[in-house]
């Protein structure tokens, strides 16, 4: 799995609802320099543990319609470590695919970050929508992600075609614009400049992300790395974001149904005549999906540390920032199926943090 992946010029951008131009609320803040705070990776800070099961395809995420039954089906699942940054871009996709020529009120399988997008989505074109979902916010996938805005770990590059090229980038240009239209407080996104040990620049995945971008000399980063990047990006803290997304979607009328699917023929008899699929990786078993595979990401939560405004990502995993915690990662174990945290896993990602830290140096 390449984090990088440059395609050029992007396809034609997808409308934002609304908006002519890109606003954001604040302005992205200045990498920091002199003495960076060190994150207190000790195990008396840890306040929680987690592990949850990306859905992982190599051949890159699924947006496609089919006919089931008398129903039109849209699928929109499979995007491994990306799904919070994708989830705006492809759920604009799927919804332009099924809601053309409907009339009606239509259903949503999933209320993970894809299921509440694409519900969000119908509702803004004008169409009530009913949300069918195994499990809600906080018991979801989508709550254990790390929140930052950058795709990582949801394809292989030999394996995806020039047609699913092209939905990436439109998906990534629509998702960076729509994020940046949401930052503030209540929806828990922000600014952050963000460090990586890469030896060039990460690439332009669309001309304006990521911002800033650019490789350091050794005295512009404190960072014990033979070489350094830095750019600007954008965080979200899940909790808080998806309850958001679920207040914005009730407020606009729209129903919830706790419910467990089967087989498709229980789709088949749901009442709406366009549903679409957001189930991540249960769509494995739901539609015999064998190219989806579990990638089980585990995480160390900090006592939050509010003097932390930088983020980093690289061989020694990676640490966001964030109100509710300082989320330390990096683990990416394919095809384990156990959504548990390994104590032995916990304590070799907080040493890697800590030696990482006790590193630091301080720039001019």
């Amino acid at each position: 799995m390449d984090r990088r992946f440059f395609l050029g010029s992007a396809a034609a951008s997808l409308a934002l609802p609304g908006c002519a131009t890109t606003m954001t609320a604040r302005r992205p803040a200045a990498a920091p320099t002199g003495c960076l705070p060190p994150v207190l990776a000790t195990p008396d800070r840890v306040i929680r543990t987690l592990a949850g099961l990306r859905p992982y395809r190599a051949p890159g995420f699924v947006v496609r319609a089919e006919a089931l039954g008398d129903k039109r089906l849209v699928h929109n699942y499979g995007h491994g470590g990306a799904g919070i940054t994708l989830s705006w871009g492809t759920s604009k996709l799927a919804t332009q695919l099924g809601l053309q020529g409907h009339q009606g009120p239509v259903a949503v399988l999933g209320a993970g970050v894809m299921g509440l997008s694409t519900a969000r989505l119908i509702q803004e074109a004008g169409f009530e929508v009913t949300l069918y979902a195994k499990a809600l916010p906080p018991e979801t996938t989508s709550n254990i992600a790390g929140g930052q805005f950058h795709p990582f770990g949801h394809f292989r590059r030999s394996r995806v075609t020039p047609e699913w090229q092209a939905q990436f980038v439109a998906a990534v240009d629509y998702s960076w614009r729509r994020f940046q239209i949401m930052v503030g407080d209540d929806y828990g996104i922000r600014w952050l400049p963000t460090f990586t040990d890469a030896t060039e620049p990460e690439e332009q995945l669309i001309p304006t992300f990521p911002p800033r971008n650019r490789l350091l000399r050794p005295e512009e980063h404190p960072f014990p790395w033979a070489s350094a990047t830095s750019f600007d990006t954008l965080y979200v803290e899940t909790g808080r974001y998806l309850r958001q997304l679920m207040r914005d979607i009730q407020v606009a009328g729209g129903r919830i149904r706790v419910r467990d699917f089967a087989t498709p023929a229980d789709i088949a008899a749901l009442p709406e005549r366009l549903v679409f699929n957001c189930t991540g990786l249960g769509s494995r078993a739901l539609f015999n999906d064998e190219e989806l595979r579990p990638a089980r990401g585990q995480l160390a939560i900090l006592l939050p540390q509010p003097e932390v405004r930088y983020a980093f990502t690289g061989g020694d995993g990676y640490m966001f920032p964030r109100p509710d915690g300082i989320i330390l990662g990096g683990t990416f174990e394919l095809d384990e199926w156990d959504a548990t945290a390994e104590p032995a896993t916990i304590a070799r990602i907080l040493e890697s943090h800590r030696q990482l830290n006790a590193r630091l140096r301080c720039t001019t």
